[in-house]
């Protein structure tokens, strides 16, 4: 059931909308936290549905009354986290193509490269460089 739960962090933050601060959780961690805080009322209220179907969250929200309150803050922070990290993989390029420009010329883009090349800079990159870099989770 653990692993059932690690996948479901994934499965739920799809379509979900929010924002987060500061670094992003991993799908790992994102998934450890949803098990721990909802895996006993998804086990309990919601174990006949499937995953994929996206209607866990309905059924957790259909049991609000007995679902602990932790479960849906968790599973806030999760979705917001998640979000904040694909919108930084998307958005590191262009956030960073100073840095790429100054501090790797000559490198040629591919197998992460330029991330590489961004990584060994860390010290001198921009901030907004560095930060969307943690938050791509690629640090």
């Amino acid at each position: 059931m653990k692993r059932h739960l690690i996948g479901l962090a994934a499965l739920l933050t799809i379509g979900a909308s929010g924002a987060a601060s500061a670094q992003t959780m991993s799908y790992a961690e994102a998934g450890a936290l949803i098990a721990k805080s909802c895996g006993p009322s998804i086990e309990k209220y919601c174990s006949k549905l499937n995953i994929g179907s996206g209607q866990v969250q309905q059924c957790l929200q259909d049991n609000k009354a007995n679902v602990p309150a932790q479960c849906f803050t968790d599973y806030t922070a999760v979705v917001a986290s998640i979000q904040k990290r694909v919108a930084a993989q998307h958005g590191a390029y262009k956030i960073c193509e100073a840095d790429i420009r100054q501090f790797c010329k000559g490198v040629k883009p591919g197998d992460a490269n330029i991330l590489d090349c961004l990584l060994a800079s860390v010290k001198v990159v921009n901030a907004a460089c560095k930060q969307v870099i943690a938050d791509a989770g690629w640090q």
